[in-house]
């Protein structure tokens, strides 16, 4: 038998792992439902998947964000951990989704978009994919320039382009041979190396937290302590960018991994192991990073690091250089999977060639932006606005409109079919509806990103909680009559036997 089961502890059958990896591997080249017997039933894969994407430079940077926005301590972190719970115990429905599917998110939205309608979010996750990794190949720059400052290499006082350059080129090297090996590669690599990197963290934190003269009563800016309306309007402006907002931002890469988790999993395991490894190294490497910051109020990795470490840099920026590539591997496998569900006939690993090409030229010209706060600001806030908004869809579909769904085969049917839209119009309106309440809600670093209502509020920024409101909101009312005409494709929220029997007539 092609997919015969071996004995994991317990005497536990791990599904799929007397597949041939070439086997394994040809069900993820092209866009398919993951079959039962090429899953795996062990959750911790996801736990460390996560945690590997969220232990990195710049989540250490967005906590030393919200200090150099002018909050205090306290408040930036309060905002990471409240933000952070919210955003990750959403998170945690489209992990299960994935799971429930066996299919990618890109691909899912065709329910929602329909067949040529979702072409437009997964258009928008690519681009938004090449985004993320070059900015997370970016920040590493500055920690392997601080280190090779250290150890005499190169000048800090230079600028030093051609050696960014080159340090950048090996490092997508290294992340698009992973992604382009697959997911089994993507999580033996994070459960390997997170482990470690781990205790790296730990030895960091305590060095930071006890024998550092870390400010742990900062409260702000010396002589602009931010009051009243001011300090709630940043506040809210930190909570979309760092707090509910990075959580959110996840919505999109969930079912991607997901999919390759077995249904006889238990689905209260799924959700914890994959949110708590999104919540904790957050809200730890946050709180780190803030406190950081309170003795420089710097925002940039390299001084973050140097500054306060000093001669112990070394280690430390040797071995943190593995979280943005940990990272990095997710955004580009993604890139992969989104760009196939456009229809595109080329194979998931060229493309993962592609991106790398993509993301390098974005990185070098990131290398000479020079104002790095703004830049990160505008681009986080950027990115909720579109993924709350597609989130608050994704969700009134799968666990409203067609709860009881199971046959998820008709969404890798060509355009036309009378299964699927060709265009879902009360997703496509519903989308455009929230992404214009976002706007009006947002307040963003540049005037274009600041909306009528935001700014009448005094700067407090609402964009991710509108987005998601108005768009589920829009589409609850309007999807069962659009797609009511659809055989197979009938809303399913009176019952199981309704939608078998559409089935069964089509």
């Amino acid at each position: 038998m092609a997919f015969e089961m071996t004995k994991a502890a317990g005497g536990q059958a791990p599904v799929g792992e007397g597949v041939p990896s070439a086997e394994r591997g040809a069900f993820e080249e092209k866009l398919q439902v993951i079959p039962e017997s090429a899953r795996t039933r062990r959750t911790g894969g996801q736990f460390w998947i996560w945690a590997g994407a969220n232990i990195a430079p710049i989540n250490w940077v967005l906590g030393a964000l919200g200090v150099n926005l002018g909050l205090g301590l306290w408040d930036t972190f309060g905002v990471i951990v409240v933000g952070n719970l919210i955003g990750m115990t959403m998170f945690g429905f489209f992990v299960l989704l994935g799971q429930r599917t066996g299919l990618t998110g890109m691909v899912l939205s065709r329910a929602a978009f329909g067949r040529r309608g979702a072409y437009l979010p997964a258009a928008i996750q690519a681009v938004l994919s090449i985004g993320w990794c070059a900015v997370n190949t970016w920040i590493i720059l500055d920690l392997v320039l601080a280190l090779f400052a250290k150890l005499g290499l190169v000048d800090p006082e230079q600028q030093n382009v051609g050696v960014r350059i080159a340090v950048a080129g090996v490092i997508m090297l290294i992340q698009v041979i992973i992604s382009w090996l697959g997911y089994r590669a993507i999580a033996a690599f994070e459960r390997w190396t997170v482990p470690p990197t781990l205790l790296v963290l730990i030895a960091m934190s305590i060095t930071a937290w006890f024998f550092m003269n870390l400010n742990w009563g900062y409260a702000g800016h010396p002589g602009h302590i931010l009051q009243g309306a001011e300090r709630w309007a940043v506040m809210s402006t930190v909570m979309t960018a760092i707090g509910i907002g990075w959580g959110v931002t996840w919505f999109t890469y969930a079912a991607d991994y997901s999919r390759m988790v077995s249904n006889t999993v238990k689905k209260s395991h799924l959700y914890l192991a994959s949110s708590a490894g999104q919540f904790i190294p957050v809200a730890w490497l946050g709180l780190l990073g803030a406190s950081l910051a309170t003795t420089n109020g710097a925002v940039d990795p390299g001084q973050l690091i140097v500054q306060n470490f000093g001669t112990l840099a070394i280690p430390v920026l040797a071995l943190v250089v593995h979280g943005p590539i940990a990272t990095n591997i997710l955004n580009i496998y993604t890139f992969s999977v989104a760009t196939q569900s456009l229809d595109l006939n080329i194979g998931r690993r060229k493309l993962s060639t592609i991106v790398g090409v993509f993301s390098m030229v974005v990185v070098v010209f990131l290398i000479f932006q020079t104002d790095f706060a703004t830049v990160l600001d505008t681009w986080l806030i950027g990115l909720v606005a579109w993924v709350a908004t597609w989130g608050g869809i994704m969700l009134v579909h799968f666990y409203r409109i067609e709860r009881h769904r199971t046959d998820f085969e008709v969404l890798l049917e060509p355009p036309g079919t009378r299964h699927i839209p060709v265009v879902n119009w009360a997703g496509m309106l519903s989308f455009a509806a929230g992404m214009v309440a976002t706007w009006m809600c947002m307040y963003g670093a540049l005037p274009i990103m600041q909306g009528p209502i935001a700014t009448a509020m005094g700067g407090v920024d609402l964009s991710w909680l509108a987005g998601l409101v108005v768009s589920a909101g829009l589409y609850w009312v309007l999807a069962p009559i659009v797609c009511r005409q659809y055989d197979g494709y009938e809303p399913t929220t009176r019952g199981s036997a309704k939608h078998a029997a559409s089935v069964e007539k089509s």
